[in-house]
């Protein structure tokens, strides 16, 4: 059994090659060998959000606070709040992000496959981002 502890690992400013706007990742457990189930608090400031991305195995965010937004592509923008579980399948392009007015922060849980849990992609622009609702 492992306990870890919060703050076991160092915050990470989101780099901007992967979010717009201000986001803190806050890695909770990633996988060594068998293990391959990885997951991070993601903490979003009002209008931040990822890339578009798709994971090999899928994903699964826990909204734990705030508002927030989801889109799958060519789907429609979609509000999350605390307690909302989403899954994304494999290979299913997406975006997540908080609302433009209040932080969002959830848990993102993710399987790595070959050595690899994210492919990123282009940037959600600003028109993607506003044309909730």
């Amino acid at each position: 059994m492992e306990i870890f502890r919060a703050g076991h690992k160092p915050s990470a400013k989101g780099p901007t090659d992967w979010f717009t706007g201000t986001v803190r990742v806050d890695p909770l457990f990633n996988p060594s060998a068998p293990d391959r189930v990885q997951g991070a608090s993601v903490s979003f400031e009002p209008g931040a959000r990822t890339a578009w991305h798709t994971h090999p195995l899928g994903q699964t965010i826990y909204v734990t606070a705030g508002i927030g937004r989801v889109q799958r592509w060519g789907g429609a923008i979609e509000e999350i709040r605390p307690g909302d579980v989403v899954f994304f399948e494999p290979g299913e392009k997406h975006w997540h992000g908080a609302g433009p007015e209040v932080a969002m922060t959830h848990i993102a849980i993710q399987e790595v496959q070959n050595g690899k849990v994210v492919d990123w992609m282009e940037q959600v622009s600003d028109e993607q981002y506003g044309a909730a609702r």
